[in-house]
């Protein structure tokens, strides 16, 4: 994965950017030496890796203006981080830059239930938005798998959904307003819980700008009321393809589960070797949860049932307690790190019309038997948004590169079909030199207009998003 050569001209002023960084930060907040800074050479996308110049962990909006201004004065680089859990190498340094860490900005900072909003620090990781508001009934709906770990801020970037999006939505249909830090330093804030703002959605733009435009620092969430009731539901299957056919078919009936997620063998095997939530043995697994009071769970479960029995489940199990419930969960949202412990391997994120499903995982199996590779399949069936897990051997030679051109030719199967190259991972470098299959020169040239209205410099996480080739003059200054 190519990435730009430094700029040693910035290199050999290391000493005296840190000095700067120091005078505007607190001590324990400039991290600079080398054992240090390898915490911060890769995010998730662990393939690819290579240490800052610095590392700087500021507590407030002010603190990062500071730091934003140091790097604009002095044209460093900066490379936003959440918690690091970016999938698509969105928060992957350069030698010459300085990642902004916002994982100490973790406060709540004001709570209305009335209005239902709640305002927090970008840092807050999202599992522990619902905890500061779970005693009065509440939660905040989007749940990535990694939710326990990552940042609000990093959610906003990548524009975060997860199981239960199908029904509440991605980050942006929960976001409500931010404040944001400009490269220059200056503080803006877009949006608001005060209603729907005039003129240009910009609160739209930033939401999934992958930290090319500023750096969030707070942020309005949307909360909801906890529903009366909730309960999952495991159909198996004797194919990818026919549980595929089967979630088009719930879509199509009109009926709005709160998730429908999907797991094939090798996922079921090893997520149940971890979870022991019960998976029945099957080709094809379909987690669907419902929600409500108890009528209304038992009338959606009724019908979800007699569109999977048109299609022969091999088995049809309703949770039996909370418990088993939680279990069910568990399994599912530990998916990649429990693939993690049989083998190295590299997570795609590509969206489909669901419609395709049953084609696009035929194509998936074809594919892997093409590069040789195994694939698993685990993904948010209900809204298409797919995250097949290539697995490689990272230290055989040529692995790697195997796993990039077959994941590279699911993407490309993605676009095919209608879909997209990312639906909540972002495109970071691993998408980079995929987005001419998607868009054609004048599209990226009216997306790269728009950041040259935030960072003329291109100083804000410079080297992603856009082929290198395209954004060559514009990151040259």
């Amino acid at each position: 994965m190519d990435m730009p050569a430094p700029d040693q001209g910035v290199i050999a002023r290391k000493a005296r950017i840190v000095a700067r960084l120091r005078a505007v930060l607190p001590a324990d907040a400039v991290i600079d030496a080398p054992e240090g800074l390898r915490v911060y050479e890769c995010d998730a996308l662990t393939a690819y890796r290579c240490p800052p110049l610095a590392a700087v962990l500021p507590r407030t909006t002010e603190e990062v203006s500071a730091v934003l201004r140091v790097c604009w004065e002095h044209g460093v680089p900066v490379v936003p981080r959440g918690s690091g859990t970016s999938l698509a190498g969105g928060a992957m340094p350069t030698a010459d830059s300085v990642i902004l860490g916002v994982a100490r900005m973790n406060a709540v900072i004001e709570t209305d239930y009335a209005n239902r909003f709640i305002r927090v620090q970008a840092g807050r990781t999202n599992l522990s938005v619902s905890g500061a508001v779970e005693a009065e009934g509440f939660f905040y709906a989007p749940d990535p798998s990694s939710q326990l770990a990552c940042a609000i801020a990093g959610n906003i970037a990548m524009n975060s959904g997860g199981a239960h999006c199908l029904k509440y939505g991605v980050t942006t249909n929960n976001l409500l307003g931010v404040t944001l830090v400009q490269m220059d330093g200056t503080v803006v804030t877009l949006g608001g819980p005060w209603g729907e703002p005039s003129g240009p959605d910009l609160l739209g733009v930033v939401c999934g700008s992958e930290g090319q435009l500023g750096v969030v620092t707070e942020a309005w969430l949307r909360i909801l009321p906890k529903p009366e009731g909730a309960r999952p539901v495991m159909a198996g299957f004797a194919s990818n393809e026919v549980a595929g056919a089967c979630v088009a078919d719930i879509i199509k009936a009109g009926i709005l589960p709160v998730a429908i997620e999907f797991m094939d063998r090798m996922l079921i095997r090893v997520c149940e070797d971890f979870a022991h939530a019960g998976y029945p043995d099957c080709e094809a697994l379909l987690i669907i949860e419902v929600e409500g009071s108890r009528a209304e769970i038992d009338e959606q479960l009724a019908l979800i049932k007699v569109i999977a029995a048109r299609h022969n489940p091999v088995a049809f199990v309703e949770a039996e307690d909370e418990a088993q419930a939680k279990r069910i969960w568990l399994g599912r949202k530990s998916a990649f790190s429990a693939i993690g412990r049989i083998s190295d391997y590299m997570c795609l994120d590509g969206t489909i019309p669901v419609s395709s499903l049953p084609y696009v995982l035929r194509r998936i199996g074809e594919l892997s038997e093409e590069h040789g590779l195994a694939v698993g399949n685990v993904f948010h069936a209900g809204d298409g948004n797919m995250h097949p897990l290539i697995l490689y051997d990272a230290n055989k030679p040529g692995d790697l590169e195997i796993c990039e051109r077959m994941g590279a030719d699911i993407l490309k199967l993605c676009v095919e079909v209608g879909g997209c190259l990312t639906g909540e991972h972002g495109v970071g470098i691993e998408k980079r030199d995929l987005m001419a299959v998607q868009f054609a020169p004048a599209d990226m040239e009216a997306q790269m207009r728009v950041k040259d209205v935030f960072d003329p410099k291109w100083l804000l996480n410079p080297a992603k998003v856009f082929p290198l080739a395209t954004s060559l003059t514009r990151r040259a200054g």
